[in-house]
């Protein structure tokens, strides 16, 4: 209820203002009210006047939270509530999103203002905003227990290194590998799970990049927002309700090698564009990047034999163009207080069998003190370092 009504005449109020194209202003929501015959007070129509507004602009309820200062994502699974990660883990916070009507209500809202249908026939939908955010809901009952929204908010001001070292993200030796990566230009994977930075830290490490380089940036959905002077984006498109329309990720990095290129990136290797990436790294495009989602550094090879083999490239075929692809894994995780941080550099080297490993070079306890590997010889002598 709001301010003593029933739903059920919200319901009617909210119908009727949109069957007669009318905004919700407080003349509006009033002269709809006499019409239903509900006599009441200024503080009821300027209340419901301003939740009706809030459900018709932006983000709603959720507008608040997705513009507070270092939130990063916002988590909705179930009405009158919401998780936000504002960079210390998720924390829950109340939201007037009174019952599933009104998370339904939102979701259906968010959905077509990304482009996308979302009702019981096609019940999730994966989007991008107007204002870049990125948009993911599923709706009830195919969701439990109730509809979800996930929202996944872009980076507002480009990091630099100086605030990743501020932030503890990065130590003083951390900072100097990877300017390093950058400045040889070898091409290297960020890795790590969902929300742990991969996005942030390529970013960062994309503005070292020299402003005379051209770099060509590939992606699911536009994330990648590096301080750098000359940035091509290229973003791929989901199939129209008909099934049509949809351009995928590869066929976009086919197109991005075709641009000339100083450096190509691929903002997620999820699918079968890491046929195309390996074979543009080893074919003259150095200093290429892109991140991957493991669990640790060692699974990397892995992951991308996995997603070769779904491509239809063979092991072999994988790990020998992988072997001379790939020079670097930066792998970045979360700390139990939430801190996300770089915790290893790896370098990918092939065993007795011909297979990629990687080789841990150097590793950051909690404390950030650094730990050399076994693969820190090779890695020094690539970064000729004095």
């Amino acid at each position: 209820m709001t301010g003593g009504l029933p739903a059920a005449v919200v319901d009617r109020v909210r119908e009727r203002l949109a069957a007669r194209a009318l905004e919700p202003t407080a003349e509006s929501v009033a002269e709809v009210l006499r019409d239903e015959r509900r006599l009441v007070g200024d503080g009821t129509v300027l209340a419901l006047a301003d939740q009706l507004r809030q459900e018709s602009l932006g983000a709603g309820p959720l507008e608040p939270l997705l513009r507070r200062r270092g939130v990063t994502d916002v988590l909705v699974n179930q009405p009158g509530e919401a998780y936000v990660d504002a960079g210390s883990g998720l924390e829950r916070v109340p939201v007037a999103l009174p019952d599933e009507p009104a998370v339904r209500r939102l979701a259906q809202r968010l959905a077509a203002l990304g482009g996308r249908r979302l009702d019981d026939a096609s019940p999730y939908v994966d989007c991008r905003l107007p204002d870049g955010t990125r948009f993911h809901a599923v709706l009830a009952p195919v969701a439990r227990p109730g509809t979800t929204l996930s929202l996944r908010v872009p980076a507002r001001t480009a990091f630099t290194i100086d605030d990743l070292r501020a932030g503890g993200s990065l130590t003083e030796p951390g900072e100097r590998v990877v300017r390093a990566l950058v400045e040889q230009r070898l091409a290297f994977l960020v890795s790590g799970g969902t929300g742990s930075g991969k996005t942030t830290l390529l970013a960062t490490l994309l503005g070292l990049v020299p402003p005379s380089e051209r770099l060509v940036l590939v992606e699911d959905a536009t994330e990648l927002r590096p301080a750098h002077p000359h940035v091509v984006g290229l973003e791929a498109r989901p199939a129209n309700v008909e099934g049509a329309g949809e351009v995928a990720v590869r066929d976009l990095v086919r197109q991005a090698l075709r641009m000339r290129p100083d450096r190509l990136v691929v903002g997620e290797v999820r699918g079968a564009e890491v046929v195309d990436l390996l074979a543009a790294l080893n074919t003259g495009h150095e200093g290429g990047a892109g991140t991957l989602h493991a669990n640790a550094s060692a699974d990397v090879p892995a992951r991308l034999e996995a997603l070769a083999l779904a491509a239809g490239l063979p092991r072999e075929a994988l790990h020998a163009q992988l072997a001379s692809a790939v020079d670097a894994v930066l792998h970045v995780g979360r700390d139990p207080d939430g801190r996300r941080r770089l915790q290893e550099v790896a370098v990918l080297r092939r065993d007795r069998d011909g297979l990629v490993q990687a080789c841990p070079a150097l590793s950051f306890g909690p404390g950030g003190e650094p730990e050399h590997g076994p693969g820190w010889p090779w890695l020094e002598e690539r970064l000729r370092w004095l």
